[in-house]
């Protein structure tokens, strides 16, 4: 079982070689220069006067533009692609002066990807500018976090933004953080950050605060220690794991509060690999100590046969062989994505701290952990000291009541969930997701934790019951590294909801946004039509998962359902689940799922990340269209001018038999429990 350890140096290195500790903390106080420039306003081009909210960071930095060929050229192709279809002259603009980039609410939402803002921040920089992002409520809190980690500035004002207009010239302060807009002669104070935040910021970023903690952080052994009967009483269950994680034991556990919190496991991809072996390298040296907590996993770019992924990819396999990483840190493309191979590996358990640089490691809410997405700066930073700094959230509960109706899964639940919370999402809380009638087995709460990556969650997470030890029983891990934790029963939290199970109903989610979800048998009056079928991914690769599908496949051939009508692909979540599929499973009369899948013309891939954010042969091209389990249907998501929907398993399976998109019941099927549950 893995386990949280001290830093281990190199073969001949001595703590008096580690860099000088330096400057103990607190502000710099050098006074820093305004910055000024014209406003570059992003205008909602469906709404006149309107500027445009929810803009992901997949539309920032789209996926073919996240690529890094070497540790030397790093920002190049991030420069490149910033904003390419939203806005194709976005870096011409910038370079005449237009700086202060503005948009609406919820800006740089989703993906973890910090090629976004080190894209943004080197676009200005190589003409000798610097930018300013304004934007409104809620601004994504990975790329949030990232911008301070490098010195991009960053600001949240409503007033601001509202007032904007083209050509307008504004002026920011550094030190004061206030917003000037000198045409309008209009002064705003932002939305403030937490003292440990701005001292990150105006410290010169996470390289500068790293190189100042590392040699106290490499002679510091992590200690865990959980709260008091009476304290956790009080605590939500991610308090608790923060309370207990904590680095300085003192400090307070309250919303709002940023903390140093030790780190259980530290996972990163092929593709946010290279700017975190960049930070760890301009931290440490690269080579005084093993990066610490550290796992990497090839999932995103390496089916792809491009020759300029494969450089990327070969970033983090000489890092690896470098620093003496193997399998299960470090997982070589087919061994899994890292959301489903790291816990099969026992690599997460209940009650651990988990920050990854992706922002799908929400997943590990799943199994009991507190699984976040951060940047690679901040894994790169995690991998040098141990721990991470880390602001917690406002609290909020769901608690899932009443019985699954028929065909209902996680999906749906999520799906359901995202609907009712609308445009706001989540507002970035933290999520104690209860399932008060111990029904939803593990598939199901890894989509649903998995997915408050689109609620835009800070992390979702589901306290270990019997459910949890169970799935771990039946991996053959019992020697769990921490004690059972519950939500404390006088934890305060900001909301707290209900959602009733026997009102959700199969669902799925039209193009572009997974809260765009429909009742699936309302869309099936549609008969919309589709080019591919798409399962798997890191929301719904599991065996679990194929097993529910195969189920559906297997009783519609008894029906005298013989072939798919649409292309049908299915990408499991790990070599491991790649290879069970492949056995003889009784619920299928002996057959294997694969070869159920085959049996209707389905076509088995390897395990990887590609499809559901562009990439590879599967990719959608323009015009087509896919209904796939994936996790996210924005625009160009899943390849550029495709459309995406979302469903579970069993919905995409039954849409792939029937040539449009519908639940089950469509084919004639009726629920039973005993043959179709998992």
């Amino acid at each position: 079982m893995h386990t949280i350890k001290p830093a281990t140096l190199k073969p001949g290195v001595t703590p008096d070689a580690l860099p000088a500790a330096g400057a103990a903390g607190g502000e710099s106080h050098e006074a820093l220069a305004v910055i000024r420039g014209t406003a570059l306003i992003i205008w909602d081009p469906k709404t006149p006067g309107k500027k445009l909210d929810a803009i992901d960071t997949d539309q920032i930095t789209p996926a073919a533009d996240c690529v890094s060929e070497s540790l030397e050229t790093l920002d190049e192709r991030w420069k490149a692609g910033a904003f390419r279809h939203l806005m194709p002259d976005f870096r011409a603009r910038v370079h005449r002066g237009e700086t202060f980039v503005i948009a609406g609410d919820r800006f740089a939402i989703g993906s973890s990807r910090e090629m976004s803002p080190a894209g943004l921040k080197g676009i200005a920089e190589e003409v000798g500018l610097e930018m300013v992002i304004v934007c409104g409520n809620n601004m994504g809190d990975i790329f949030r976090r990232n911008s301070f980690n490098l010195g991009l500035q960053v600001v949240q004002s409503p007033e601001a933004v509202a007032d904007a207009r083209d050509g307008d010239r504004f002026a920011f302060d550094p030190d004061s953080r206030r917003l000037t807009n000198e045409t309008q002669g209009k002064t705003y104070e932002p939305v403030p950050l937490t003292p440990k935040e701005d001292e990150i910021r105006r410290s010169g970023g996470i390289f500068a605060i790293g190189r100042r903690e590392f040699a106290k952080a490499t002679a510091t052994r992590p200690v865990i220690e959980w709260p008091d009967a009476d304290t956790a009483r009080g605590l939500t269950t991610t308090e608790q794991i923060v309370w207990a994680h904590r680095v300085d034991k003192d400090a307070a556990v309250k919303p709002g509060a940023t903390l140093r919190v030790y780190a259980d496991l530290l996972p990163a991809s092929d593709g946010t690999a290279p700017f975190a072996i960049h930070t760890f390298n301009q931290i440490t040296g690269g080579n005084t100590i093993f990066p610490r907590q550290a796992a990497i996993a090839n999932d995103h770019f390496v089916f792809t046969g491009r020759e300029d992924d494969d450089r990327q990819t070969g970033i983090g396999r000489e890092f690896a062989k470098l620093q003496g990483m193997e399998r299960p840190y470090y997982a070589t493309p087919g061994d899994g994505i890292f959301h489903f191979y790291f816990p099969e590996q026992g690599l997460v358990a209940p009650g651990q701290f988990i920050p990854g640089a992706d922002s799908h490691s929400r997943a590990y809410g799943a199994y009991g952990a507190v699984g976040m997405g951060v940047g690679s700066t901040t894994l790169g930073f995690g991998w040098s000291t141990g721990y991470i700094f880390f602001t917690l959230a406002k609290a909020r509960r769901v608690v899932f009541t009443g019985k699954l109706q028929p065909w209902v899964t996680g999906k749906d639940i999520v799906l359901e969930l995202l609907r009712r919370w609308g445009a706001k999402q989540s507002q970035g809380m933290s999520v104690e997701l209860v399932d008060q009638g111990l029904q939803l087995p593990i598939a199901y709460r890894n989509t649903i934790a998995n997915m408050m990556a689109e609620a835009e969650a800070l992390n979702g997470i589901f306290a270990p019951d019997d459910i949890t030890y169970a799935w771990y029983r039946a991996k053959g891990i019992a020697d769990l590294p921490y004690p059972p934790i519950r939500p404390g029963a006088d934890a305060v939290y900001e909301i707290d909801e209900t959602l009733e199970l026997p009102g959700v109903v199969p669902m799925i989610a039209k193009p572009f946004s997974p809260g765009n979800a429909f009742a699936a048998e309302e869309v099936a009056g549609e008969k919309l039509t589709f080019d591919k079928a798409l399962i798997g991914s890191c929301t719904n690769g599991s065996y679990d998962d194929l097993l529910s599908a195969a189920l559906v496949i297997d009783a519609a051939r008894k029906q005298g359902i013989k072939k798919v009508s649409r292309e049908f692909v299915v990408f499991p979540g790990s070599g491991g689940v790649a290879r069970q599929i492949e056995k003889p499973d009784p619920r299928l009369g002996g057959e294997s799922i694969a070869g159920v899948f085959r049996a209707v013309g389905g076509q088995i891939r390897q395990s990887w990340c590609g499809p559901c954010f562009g990439q590879g042969p599967d990719a959608l091209k323009k015009g087509q269209r896919a209904i796939t389990s994936f996790n996210r249907n924005w625009q160009n998501r899943m390849g550029l001018g495709g459309e995406g929907y979302l469903a579970s398993p069993v919905v995409v399976a039954a849409s792939a038999l029937i040539g449009y998109m519908a639940p089950p019941s469509a084919l004639g099927l009726k629920w039973d429990a005993d043959r179709f549950g998992v």
